[in-house]
């Protein structure tokens, strides 16, 4: 039997991808964006004054850098390095935020940081604060999402800090329409990492051969997204290839939805010190500031 078929989520992220997760953010069904933004601008003044001097303001999964403006007006950092995979997209985004912001000095750091990477050598490492926006982090399982944290300390000295989105439990059709909207550009979003991986490996796959598929996983509190074949496919790639039979699935991603008692406690584990938690009115959705 073959091995469950799956896609990092990663390679969402093409030119293509960007601006369909930029059309994503602002649907009806999508709560996240809008929530978050809300939670940050009810609750401004407060979080300027838990998280204290800023002296480099580091966004992680930047990607246009329109939630980081906030931040940029509320702590006026001197510097700010956005770092994504997306290394065009990035770079247009951090020269509109240099322009607006200035005397900012912005600079763009194209990696993949749930890889081994680094910083450039230059960034101050005094009153750094990371910024982790959109519960991007519940798109790792909890193991690798514990690893990620701990590895965020590791940028970070005593004066330092993070700010971190994450979305919570709530009724499993407000879920499932948030990644399965009404419009189908989630399916789109989710079709194009097919496009992008024939881009990088070679492979033939066609999006027509696959829909769109949400799930929640109840007993690992996460809606799953996945691409399921309308018909038996071969897909072929330089190094091989693969039959899918009708209804088989390729697994493309995960999102968490982490209590928050259970994440508080992931960032003590990772070796954050106090922590302050806002929260909108109904409860679904956190932005988190946890002291290094």
């Amino acid at each position: 039997m073959q091995p469950l078929a799956q896609i990092s989520p990663k390679f969402f992220y093409d030119e293509c991808g960007c601006a369909l997760f930029e059309q994503i953010t602002g649907l009806p069904e999508y709560y996240l964006t809008r929530t978050e933004a809300a939670i940050m601008a009810r609750h401004q003044r407060s979080m300027a004054e838990a998280i204290g001097p800023c002296q480099v303001l580091i966004e992680l999964g930047a990607g246009n850098c329109e939630k980081v403006r906030r931040l940029c007006r509320s702590l006026a950092p001197q510097q700010f390095v956005g770092v994504d995979i997306a290394a065009d997209f990035l770079a247009r985004a951090v020269q509109r935020l240099e322009r607006d912001f200035a005397p900012l000095s912005a600079r763009a750091v194209a990696a993949d940081f749930t890889q081994e990477w680094a910083l450039p050598a230059d960034v101050p490492r005094a009153a750094r604060l990371l910024f982790y926006p959109g519960s991007s982090i519940g798109n790792f399982d909890p193991d690798q999402a514990q690893r990620m944290l701990a590895q965020m300390r590791g940028l970070l000295g005593d004066d330092g800090g993070l700010l971190i989105g994450i979305d919570l439990p709530k009724p499993v059709e407000l879920l499932i329409a948030a990644y399965d909207d009404a419009q189908g550009v989630t399916a789109a979003f989710n079709r194009n990492v097919l496009q992008h991986v024939n881009a990088v490996l070679g492979s033939d796959f066609d999006a027509q051969d696959w829909a769109h598929e949400a799930r929640f996983d109840a007993g690992h509190s996460r809606v799953e997204m996945h691409l399921r074949a309308l018909r038996p496919v071969i897909v072929g790639w330089p190094q091989g290839l693969r039959q899918f039979a009708e209804g088989e699935t390729i697994h493309t991603e995960n999102s968490y939805k982490y209590p928050q008692e259970k994440f508080l406690d992931m960032l003590s584990r990772a070796g954050f010190g106090r922590q302050r938690v806002w929260t909108d009115e109904q409860n679904w959705f956190a932005v988190i500031h946890a002291h290094a």
